[in-house]
């Protein structure tokens, strides 16, 4: 029979023992980190890391009690295969305000080093059991991700986790849903809706398999009339036609705008779009320029629907000023090609007000972003004025950085006004002038012409005698045919 001594000396042993293991494992450990060769295993171990200062949590219980009722708790997951520590930090600070605008509380964020993400479950699978107890810890029912997740990686990751994931798209389309206001707006979210779940169409149950065949899918005749189209296949059938649909009433919301931009052509006025990353602060500067009213909010997509305005020069010349939707890195292709009307705003106008974020940590990687997208809808060989923002906020040595980038670029604060004056000159020194000189009598019966020429053209020499108007004039190639007749 064991005593009570003999089993705390067997314990104590026991303990020893494994203080031993661990010294010989301290040694092994000290070899292992001499070895200047591959330590992906150790690499391995270490590669999943909380990334701080994500949480967007209510921090007084008392403020808005409610919000725990309907917003969804998030945590974040990215995967970090190139570039540096910061730029992966920066994309998971971005995921979070996405995350945020979309109306969700950010409660933590894990980001994870490894050379490709994992082609099953994107984190791999002992990475996913990590997040699913640090999901349990937080109390989250919501995981989202900073990539475009496969079918087949979101299914694995949410069998794991025990919760829903979402990726980085679903969460731009669902802040472009909310923020759509007008009937193009709404149309063309949809389309890039459904273009992005077509192929993520999942059954349940007995729906991967139901079938009606002959008039029982119509909901008559008796029993089945053979094998006809299971509930999934019926499903993309329905989503496929609603596309088609969408694709028809955007194309014919694109030839009213067509026509409405054809007309501002047709009167030669030149036109400005103003482009840049989300939340930089376009149309704060739109409201700055003409007083538009136009909704601002600090948020990411506030603004989807393009707001054409109308300004004019310090010497009477007009043109039209156009907001655009923001962009923003890793942009959906399915949002680039159902906004690709929208989009033409930028590729058709004269001049493009770029507006980048100088308080953002970084500046340059968003103007790359943008840069991006104008070249998939062929607004590459565009005349381009950089316009720095929030130069209030902005620290001195950035401004210096994208000073050196951009030598010509425009500093301003849509805020506080500085540097508008600035920026105004800018435009207007770039703006297409006419460029034919005229030199015209015209009756006095023809003063819609005289305005024309005014409101179209550059006036040199305007002289009144018994005969009309005498006008020394620059003015465009249209302007020229009507005027021909009326040479001196």
């Amino acid at each position: 029979m064991t005593s009570h001594h003999d089993t705390a000396r067997t314990t104590l042993v026991d303990g020893t023992d494994h203080d031993q293991e661990t010294v010989h494992d301290h040694h092994l450990a000290e070899d292992h980190r001499s070895y200047d060769g591959d330590q992906l295993d150790r690499e391995e171990r270490a590669a999943l890391r909380r990334v701080a200062g994500l949480s967007t949590e209510l921090a007084d219980v008392s403020e808005v009690e409610y919000r725990q009722l309907r917003l969804e708790r998030v945590v974040l997951a990215g995967v970090w295969t190139d570039g540096t520590l910061q730029d992966a930090e920066n994309s998971m600070l971005e995921l979070a305000a996405l995350a945020e605008t979309a109306g969700s509380t950010v409660l933590d964020g894990v980001l994870q080093h490894r050379q490709k993400p994992d082609p099953a479950t994107y984190l791999g699978s002992g990475k996913a059991m990590e997040l699913r107890d640090i999901v349990l810890a937080e109390g989250a029912d919501t995981v989202v991700c900073d990539t475009e997740l496969a079918p087949s990686q979101r299914r694995a990751l949410e069998d794991v986790v025990k919760v829903k994931v979402i990726d980085r798209t679903a969460l731009i389309l669902d802040i472009f849903a909310q923020h759509a206001k007008s009937r193009e707006g709404r149309a063309q979210v949809e389309l890039a809706q459904l273009q992005y779940l077509l192929p993520r169409l999942r059954g349940w149950g007995e729906s991967m398999s139901r079938q009606a065949g002959g008039r029982v899918a119509g909901g008559e005749g008796i029993g089945s009339r053979g094998p006809g189209e299971t509930k999934i296949e019926l499903d993309r059938r329905r989503i496929n036609q609603r596309i088609s649909k969408l694709r028809r009433d955007i194309a014919g919301m694109k030839t009213t705008r067509d026509t409405k931009r054809s007309s501002r052509r047709a009167h030669h006025v030149p036109s400005v779009a103003i482009v840049g990353y989300t939340n930089a602060g376009k149309s704060s500067l739109l409201n700055r320029l003409t007083g538009a009213g136009v909704l601002v909010e600090d948020q990411l997509f506030a603004t989807l629907d393009p707001t054409v305005r109308r300004a004019e020069t310090q010497d009477g010349r007009p043109y039209t000023l156009a907001d655009t939707v923001g962009f923003v890195r890793q942009l959906p292709h399915q949002l680039v090609e159902a906004f690709r009307s929208t989009l033409e705003e930028a590729a058709d106008a004269d001049v493009l007000l770029h507006v980048v974020d100088g308080s953002h940590p970084d500046p340059e990687g968003q103007v790359a972003a943008v840069h991006e997208v104008l070249a998939e809808v062929e607004a590459t060989d565009m005349v381009e004025i950089i316009a720095v923002n929030k130069v209030d906020l902005a620290e001195q040595d950035t401004l210096d950085r994208l000073a050196r980038a951009y030598p010509d670029a425009v500093l301003v604060s849509a805020r506080t006004g500085a540097g508008v004056a600035g920026l105004v000159q800018a435009v207007e020194a770039q703006l297409p002038r006419p460029d034919i000189l005229v030199d015209v009598l015209l009756p006095y019966d023809r003063g819609d012409l005289v305005s024309r020429v005014h409101a179209e053209g550059e006036v040199v020499v305007e002289e009144h005698n018994g005969e009309g108007t005498r006008l020394t004039a620059k003015v465009s190639p249209d302007l020229h045919g009507l005027l021909g007749s009326y040479a001196v």
